[in-house]
């Protein structure tokens, strides 16, 4: 009989720990956490010191079940969860639930799963540490309290079902910001001058030092350098180096793939733990960009016996991020030399860039040389011309890797640079003037919005991931890409002694899978800042985040951090409950052309609508999923009311197409044919609604039922999931041994009797 149970949280992490311990070890999976605060009322008894009630949810009855009987035969039961704080929260829950003696369980943590590691974790067993456990209970216990206090004020103040959360709510609201700040740009144009040189036989693009703020003076200053001769009026040389980035912490990961890889933060989590619960990374969620010395050492064989000892550079990075754990290790592969793991397409493309970052940041700096080149006119030298270049004189880490960036708005553009000196000719191949228009903030993506979380010390790496996807489920942002506008820009072009001009068309605007807020975050997000300011206070915010890791140090008591927090808090909500005016939201956004009533926006049972009000009867028409209630334009609203369309005649009857409870419809006859997702009531055709109401049609005629005079009640119908026998308001499956069209009553019943017996 097996002597030891050791206890992980994935089946996929079991498999691979199972492999480096001998068949003395049973290794079982608790398939994450298996308690939580109870759902019954709070789940905290706010009385008693804000004390948890925990309970075993249902689905994971059964496994805890398990795990009792395998702990019970077994002399000693090794809780192996994560190392970091949920992890040692599910290795205390363990202990409780199947109630462990002090003296018959160890606990043991490991970064990376791999015989050495493991090996060295069953020799260097410890407690369970109790100030991490009580930091996530904190957290947990803390974001309880705030969702459970603000979702019913949102339901009774906006719109019922809505829900708010402490971290949540505050990434929701640095969307809705910077939304805002992009509707509030008004993008203003002037006009940059580029010159184009033929310098020995080549030619370079070269800007001007100064910008004009009209065409006027654009046209001006073309006309003033007519006859101008230019020659190169200095070199500039500046060597410099660039270094490579440190190995990945979680946060930097989900920025990369998504820049590089273009996953989403859930994907490159999912992939990543794949890689990690089958030995071939080190721990996914970490802040640290720290490398152990046995990692150095390997990474610094392998470079070495890749590219040369000159390409080699020891390098140990020190944590900048607040609240970082020295002691954890960046993410990196576990094993140096090997590139390319037994692993499936998605992951190995991530693992690709795991190896080349961590391989790269022990890499020599890349030595490079840049230069300016810059440019005056003979008779003029008031303004200058300057063209940038660089030369890579040793390419060092850049042979392997360079880290992307997400500065979309940059437009520096480096170009090949002769071998000239001072004095020698610029022979104008042209000039041109063109109209440049400042770019507005940029939307999130998901990486950008990490990044900025983890700026603002909101968060930590366990926390991104379930953050962003929480807050598009919840339906207050979404991820969209939408197609570039198009405006006209002009261009001077000054060729010979000619100036010429033209309009061009100049796409901006477009976005690709970027976040943006709905109607819903708009509305909850000034309802939650307007009272409760301090719970979306970005310092405050990551004030609690320091508090949690003071928890986890074990320099503050959890119960006091929460008693110090609920305090302002709960009177804040108790008040806010007594509100008796109207915080409905609503705004006025015009009048209607033709009737010259008010047209106001508001938030109904099923999402935003807008209103014409005044007249005897109130016009109501839905908003389009991809409009914001604050930022779409009266056009567009009065566009909404362009519903109900009549299409036109089919089968000498009217078709009708409008906006229901349940969404667009097409009607006709006096029955209702709904749209599918792809089609557009604003644009949709009659010859696509008539599609519509014939598929419906023929849907209709393929109904089967069959009934039976001797026994009233008794059907064959045919369900979503096939024929099947309906008798007083019970369902009986069809075994595939009858026919539904020639079954007998007798059959029928014999169907109905073994399946009662049963």
């Amino acid at each position: 009989m097996e002597n030891n149970l050791v206890i992980v949280e994935s089946p996929a992490k079991a498999k691979t720990i199972k492999k480096f311990l001998g068949d003395d070890f049973i290794v079982k999976s608790s398939y994450g956490h298996i308690r939580d605060l109870s759902k019954k009322n709070l789940g905290i008894n706010v009385d008693d010191n804000f004390e948890p009630e925990y309970e075993i949810p249902a689905d994971k009855k059964k496994v805890v079940s398990e795990l009792k009987k395998y702990a019970s035969q077994v002399k000693t039961v090794w809780l192996a969860s994560d190392e970091d704080r949920e992890g040692e929260a599910i290795s205390w829950h363990l202990s409780e639930v199947l109630k462990l003696k002090k003296d018959s369980y160890k606990r043991i943590v490991f970064h990376e799963i791999t015989k050495t590691a493991i090996q060295n974790a069953i020799e260097n067993p410890r407690g369970i540490d109790f100030n991490l456990v009580n930091a996530q209970q904190a957290r947990r216990i803390l974001d309880r309290l705030v969702g459970f206090s603000l979702s019913p004020l949102l339901w009774k103040k906006i719109k019922p079902s809505l829900s708010a959360g402490r971290v949540q709510s505050v990434a929701v609201k640095l969307i809705v910001e910077r939304e805002r700040d992009i509707t509030d740009f008004k993008s203003k144009s002037e006009y940059k001058v580029f010159g184009f040189f033929n310098i020995k036989g080549i030619v370079v693009r070269a800007e001007l030092n100064k910008k004009f703020k009209t065409k006027k003076e654009a046209y001006e200053f073309l006309e003033s350098i007519k006859n101008e001769e230019f020659v190169i009026g200095d070199v500039v040389k500046k060597p410099g180096k660039k270094s490579p980035a440190p190995p990945f912490t979680t946060s930097t990961l989900q920025q990369e793939a998504g820049r590089k890889l273009g996953m989403s933060v859930a994907q490159t989590m999912k992939f990543a733990q794949s890689l990690y619960e089958n030995g071939h990374i080190t721990y996914m969620r970490t802040d640290s960009v720290n490398l152990s010395s046995l990692a150095i050492n390997t990474i610094k064989s392998t470079v070495i016996s890749k590219f040369g000892e000159e390409y080699s550079k020891v390098r140990q990075y020190a944590t900048k991020s607040k609240g970082a754990q020295e002691a954890h290790e960046a993410i990196r592969p576990t094993y140096a030399e090997n590139e390319t793991p037994d692993v499936g397409k998605q992951e190995q493309r991530l693992y690709d860039l795991i190896w080349k970052r961590t391989v790269a940041s022990q890499m020599e700096d890349a030595k490079i040389e840049r230069t300016i080149l810059i440019i005056n006119g003979k008779n003029n030298s008031k303004y200058e011309f300057n063209a940038t270049g660089e030369i890579v004189s040793f390419d060092g880490f850049l042979k392997l890797y360079m880290e992307s960036s997400d500065d979309e708005q940059s437009e520096e553009k480096q170009s090949v640079l002769p071998n000239a000196a001072k004095n020698d000719p610029a022979i104008v191949d042209r000039i041109e003037a063109a109209e440049k228009y400042d770019l507005p903030p940029y939307r999130f993506t998901e990486a950008s919005l990490v990044k900025k979380m983890e700026e603002l010390g909101i968060g930590r790496p366990s926390t991104y991931a379930p953050t962003i996807s929480t807050i598009q489920q919840r339906e207050y942002v979404v991820k969209e890409s939408r197609p570039a506008k198009t405006r006209k820009v002009d261009l001077l072009v000054l060729k010979g002694q000619k100036i010429t001009e033209k309009s061009l068309d100049e796409k901006f605007g477009g976005e690709t899978n970027k976040l943006f807020p709905t109607s819903m975050g708009v509305v909850v997000t000034d309802y939650l800042t307007g009272h409760f300011d301090e719970i979306l206070n970005y310092s405050f915010t990551a004030q609690i985040e320091e508090e949690f890791d003071k928890i986890a140090e074990g320099k503050l008591t959890w119960n006091t951090m929460i008693k110090k927090f609920y305090g302002g808090f709960n009177s804040k909500v108790e008040a806010s409950l007594k509100e008796k005016e109207n915080t409905k939201w609503e705004r006025e956004i015009g009048n209607h052309p033709k009737s010259g009533l008010p047209i106001v926006l508001k938030i109904g049972k099923y999402g935003p609508y807008a209103s014409i009000e005044g007249g005897e009867k109130p016009v109501y028409a839905s908003l389009r999923k991809n409009q914001n209630i604050e930022s779409i334009t009266l056009e567009e609203v009065l566009d909404l009311f362009k519903l109900p369309r009549n299409l036109g005649q089919y089968e000498e009857e009217d078709v009708i197409v409008s906006l229901g409870k349940y969404g667009p419809y097409v009607r006709h006859n006096n029955a209702f044919y709904s749209l599918k997702k792809t089609d557009d009531p604003y644009e949709i055709s009659l010859e696509r609604a008539v599609e519509l109401i014939e598929e419906k049609k023929n849907e209709s005629k393929e109904v089967f039922s069959r009934t039976f005079e001797n026994i009233p009640g008794l059907k064959i119908l045919k369900g979503r999931y096939g024929p099947y026998i309906s008798f007083e308001s019970k369902n009986y499956r069809i075994p595939k041994t009858f026919d539904p069209e020639t079954m007998t009553e007798e059959e029928c019943k014999a169907v109905i009797e073994k399946k009662n017996k049963k």
